[in-house]
């Protein structure tokens, strides 16, 4: 049966096809999630615990650098962390090999994720606008990625290696919890890979009329202060760490201004025409 035109729909109707997009989506994380769940030594043994090991290439990175210029704080330059990771529930490995397989499957998954909610949307758009739809996916999934890997390969082993390596007392050992670990390393692969979307976000508001490039361009100065302090939140406390996390939020940011400038460009032309042709 032909899809009805976006016009004719009902608001039941719309409910309907928002459920199978849905329905679409979340069989793809879990078709996604129960191969992640199905090689447990690659997803752990290869990708989430690999920040722990001192082998691992920013602490490499980050060690040359350290010898280069001279720093006494020569921590990434270690042997081993002074840490063990350990599980004190009974159902704690089973629960954390689910929850991070799903995780997993929507990270693999994300360009169908937006696929499905980009057809969602689209009958509500021009047909020029549809024809961008390849485009749109790309472009954004390639920034997600981005962003998860750079919440992967920095924030991570930043995070770690300070929180791993801080103590009060020698009194006091580190023998930190798997759900501990992997929770901080979830959260700064997914949260890097939602701020790197933000060029997107900036190119709808600017689409809808909620912001243009003049109002991003007066309030910078506001983002910069909101931008280090979203450092700060996802980062060790430690100036070099914020820095090495707000540059590329910044880049987005300036990057989201052209393109809101852009968009606005954009609009105005179409306008005219409209002008023109009427």
């Amino acid at each position: 049966m032909a899809k009805k035109n976006v016009n004719e729909m009902s608001f039941l109707d719309h409910l309907e096809d928002l459920r199978w997009h849905l329905i679409r989506i979340v069989t793809a994380v879990v078709i996604c999630g129960t191969i992640a769940f199905c090689f447990p030594s690659v997803l752990f043994d290869n990708i989430l615990f690999a920040p722990q090991k001192m082998n691992f290439p920013t602490y490499q990175w980050l060690c040359q650098m350290s010898q280069f210029f001279g720093l006494d704080d020569m921590s990434f330059c270690a042997d081993s962390f002074p840490f063990i990771i350990q599980n004190r529930e009974m159902a704690g490995q089973f629960s954390i090999h689910i929850w991070t397989s799903i995780y997993a499957g929507f990270i693999v998954a994300f360009p169908y994720v937006i696929y499905q909610l980009w057809r969602f949307i689209s009958p509500g758009l021009t047909s020029k606008e549809r024809r961008t739809s390849t485009g749109f996916i790309i472009i954004s999934s390639l920034l997600f990625f981005m962003g998860v890997l750079f919440g992967y390969y920095i924030i991570t082993p930043l995070s770690i290696n300070f929180l791993g390596t801080y103590s009060v007392s020698s009194e006091v050992s580190n023998e930190i919890d798997i759900s501990s670990y992997v929770g901080l390393i979830r959260a700064s692969v997914l949260a890097s890979g939602i701020i790197f979307e933000l060029p997107i976000l900036i190119y709808f508001l600017t689409k809808v009329g909620l912001v243009t490039p003049q109002f991003l361009k007066k309030y910078r100065k506001f983002a910069l202060v909101i931008v280090l302090i979203l450092s700060a939140v996802i980062t060790p406390p430690d100036v070099a760490s914020q820095i090495i996390v707000a540059i590329p939020v910044l880049i987005l940011y300036e990057v989201s201004i052209h393109i809101s400038r852009i968009v606005v460009k954009n609009e105005n032309k179409k306008r005219k025409k409209n002008v023109r042709t009427s």
